[in-house]
């Protein structure tokens, strides 16, 4: 219980508890009604199909079938529980850990999953559906990785949006050039570093406004791919942008696990990639020497400067490694997924990984589950289209973009970034 100890004026010493925080029980209580009453009360006939196993498998896992309306009047009651029992801890003034918003939303999400199922007998292919949620986050999850870096050695990356498709720009001309999708996804964080090097140039020895210089970047980078596209690519396809796709290396018995091992243990080495950098970036941030140093540049670099850190050198090493690694994200729009390159392929990824990074708490860890969040409510809108709901396509295009809104705004709270982000330093 959160209170401050006050002295009155006789001496004693008394306790001021600390307001209510209705914010959350308010959220959770409006998603119980609005599940309750759409898809219990008023609900949809008929049974949806909830598709786990694939062939392959270990042992063979049988559909489950349900009755729609059943299903989402059953798990409406336990959001309004769950809401209700937010609600008693917010007047009890404690803290409700992680897992409960995180198990709200999954709650939420099999709610709607059996609405949108009913009706027409809709099957639910739930290995389809994590693994496109998987695919989709990978460049989200890169970005949001290259932010963190940055931004915890005092860089504000604006420019991801650039570096992910200067990386799939450059990893689908080397690959098709050389026939070799591994030939690109050596190129690709190349192409990443090199917008990190010009960034680094302009915003540590010149002191340019950190958005400005990324926001122009973003331009440049989305200009000069759409110019050499237009006049090289698209004139000789066969020789400069011809699709070349890094082959799936599934791991053994791993990939044969139901549901998980497809999702997880049967991709592409880019994603096995990616497995590495989170677990690297979460032990490295927080428990090394490098770590160390870099969070001491972005939160007070005077006095990281007083103990022998280069300063200056910390941000423009670390700002290049980082667009580095958003040049690999960017080469999973091209090589990852067997693509040709196009113009503004990346489409608006990158300021979504910097949407992702912040709900993370520039944490590798919080940054990983955001951009899944992100990744999978694409991966959805696209899984209910092809099945056919009653939700308008407009609204399943904008699902992505409305859950980065809901998802920053209502959920992230508030944040402290790095001190020093932003703020170039001068050696006095």
């Amino acid at each position: 219980m959160s209170a401050q100890t006050l002295d009155t004026p006789t001496g004693a010493p008394t306790k001021v508890l600390a307001p209510i925080a209705w914010k959350y029980p308010i959220v959770y209580s409006v998603l119980a009604l609005i599940a309750l009453i759409f898809f219990g009360i008023i609900g949809r006939a008929g049974e949806t199909t909830f598709r786990i196993a694939s062939s392959g498998d270990f042992f063979a896992i049988p559909d489950l079938v349900i009755p729609s309306k059943v299903a989402g009047l059953v798990l409406s009651l336990v959001l309004v529980a769950m809401a209700a029992v937010a609600v008693w801890f917010a007047v009890g003034r404690r803290h409700l850990d992680s897992w409960f918003p995180m198990t709200f939303g999954v709650v939420f999400v099999l709610a709607f999953l059996a609405w949108a199922g009913g009706g027409s007998g809709g099957v639910i292919p739930m290995t389809t559906l994590l693994a496109g949620a998987l695919a989709l986050s990978v460049p989200l999850i890169f970005g949001a990785m290259c932010g963190l870096i940055g931004e915890r050695s005092g860089i504000i990356n604006i420019a991801i949006e650039g570096q992910l498709l200067a990386g799939a720009f450059l990893a689908a001309v080397v690959a098709s050039v050389v026939k070799n999708p591994y030939a690109g996804l050596i190129a690709a964080p190349i192409a990443g570093a090199l917008v990190a090097v010009v960034l680094t140039f302009f915003a540590v020895k010149y002191w340019v406004n950190q958005i400005i210089i990324g926001v122009v970047l973003n331009v440049l980078v989305v200009g000069l791919t759409s110019f050499l596209y237009s006049t090289v690519l698209t004139e000789n396809p066969e020789l400069w942008n011809a699709r070349q796709k890094l082959p799936n290396l599934p791991i053994p018995l791993l990939s044969d696990i139901p549901i998980l091992g497809r999702v997880l243990f049967d991709q592409n080495i880019l994603v096995y990639i990616m497995y590495v950098v989170v677990i690297a970036l979460q032990i490295f941030v927080f428990r090394s020497k490098w770590g160390l140093r870099m969070r001491a540049v972005g939160e007070h670099p005077k006095a990281a400067d007083t103990v022998g850190i280069k300063v200056n050198y910390t941000r423009v090493r670390n700002t290049i490694m980082a667009g580095a690694i958003a040049g690999l994200g960017g080469a999973f729009f091209t090589i990852g997924s067997g693509l040709a390159f196009g113009k503004e392929m990346s489409a608006g990824q990158g300021y979504i990984a910097l949407a992702a990074m912040i709900l993370g708490k520039w944490n590798p860890k919080g940054a990983l589950f955001a951009a899944l969040l992100f990744g999978f409510s694409k991966s959805l809108g696209n899984t209910l289209q092809s099945i056919g709901t009653p939700v308008p396509n407009e609204l399943l295009l904008m699902l992505p973009y409305i859950v980065t809104i809901l998802a920053v705004a209502g959920f992230v709270g508030r944040v402290r970034p790095p001190a020093a982000e932003g703020v170039p330093y001068v050696k006095s």
